[in-house]
């Protein structure tokens, strides 16, 4: 494997290798690829969203963060669709982007009910095919990112040309990285597929359903940051009920002791630093392989924003209250409808 190849190589890849090594010498020289890409990693991101808030306006950054994110993941993931029809539904999901957070904002709670549960039925359904690619981490969260930093006057129209440019750049970069591989499956194979007796369908249904409806609880509570909720719902959800309860207790500790981390450089460091701990966050999620340190790392980012905004012990209140409630939530939920799939299947077979 070359340098460059080591590079490509996820976490759990590059720790697998490290631990792998013959040699200490091997060992050393494979620990320092894996910090170069780190270091690169940490740096594009740092400096791609810099260029986003410069071209598009600070309120915008956030729209350089969901860009960044699906040029990262869809370089090398896949929709498991023909890769044009699968380039050209990567617009669709930017259309879906442009105007679904907004309009569920200006519609309130029980419109934003339906028309987030409109859009997430159209990115979990066409870009969620194969469970096992995670496509809903990066889907459904550029969603909602949206939905929870929503803009409006100039910085909306700001943002949609920011959309429109990081659709142009994804596309291109999918494409090509992509126009190699061969996928039977059609765009317009996907509804037929849906099949409630399968555990795909049954999954995609809770991910359509649940994670609008925890948005939507959590905005009549009077809740802010009710995107909070909702990521951590989507996150929990997964085919398989023992992963989920493996996902909903990490999600629940980790954030515990990402808050309990973050309170410490908080009072630890000077304030002149603050700035800089959703960077230690991101590079901590850099090193992390496993679901419940990077749920510790993510939660750096969050409460540096977050805190600005409602006070440090609102911040905190908020972050651990919005992530127990979707996780538990989307547990009984799920469980609750996979009783109701058992019986339904048992009186019709």
């Amino acid at each position: 494997m070359t340098f460059y190849q080591e590079l490509q190589v996820n976490q759990a890849g590059s720790k697998k290798i490290i631990r792998e090594s013959a040699s200490q010498r091997e060992k050393l020289y494979h620990i320092a690829v894996y910090l170069t890409k780190i270091a690169i990693t940490v740096a594009f991101c740092f400096i791609f969203v810099s260029l986003y808030s410069l071209g598009f306006g600070a309120d915008n950054s956030i729209v350089g963060v969901v860009v960044l994110l699906y040029l990262l993941v869809f370089r090398s993931a896949h929709l498991c669709i023909r890769t044009g029809q699968s380039t050209l539904l990567l617009a669709g999901f930017f259309g879906i982007m442009a105007v679904g957070p907004h309009a569920a904002n200006l519609a309130g709670p029980v419109g934003g009910l339906f028309i987030n549960a409109a859009a997430i039925a159209l990115l979990i359904l066409f870009g969620c095919h194969e469970p096992r690619m995670f496509n809903q981490s990066t889907l459904v969260l550029g969603y909602l990112l949206l939905y929870g930093y929503d803009v409006s006057g100039h910085a909306y129209q700001m943002r949609l040309f920011g959309l429109a440019v990081g659709a142009l750049l994804v596309c291109a970069v999918f494409y090509g990285n992509h126009r190699g591989n061969a996928y039977e499956l059609c765009a317009g194979d996907i509804l037929p597929a849906f099949d409630l007796r399968h555990p795909r369908s049954k999954w995609q249904l809770c991910q359509i359903i649940c994670v609008p409806l925890v948005l939507f609880l959590a905005e009549l509570s009077g809740m802010p940051r009710a995107m909070w909720a909702g990521i951590a719902a989507m996150s929990a959800i997964l085919p398989a009920m023992d992963d989920m309860r493996y996902r909903v207790r990490w999600r629940i500790i980790g954030n515990i002791a990402g808050v309990c981390c973050f309170l410490a450089l908080y009072f630890l460091l000077p304030s002149s630093i603050y700035a800089y701990i959703g960077v230690i966050g991101g590079i901590g999620v850099g090193f992390s392989a496993k679901y419940g340190w990077q749920a510790v790392f993510n939660t750096f980012g969050a409460l540096a924003i977050a805190t600005s905004a409602y006070g440090l012990k609102s911040a905190v209140g908020l972050r651990v209250a919005q992530n127990v409630f979707g996780v538990v939530f989307a547990l009984l939920f799920c469980l609750i409808l996979q009783r109701i799939f058992a019986r339904w299947e048992r009186s019709a077979s």
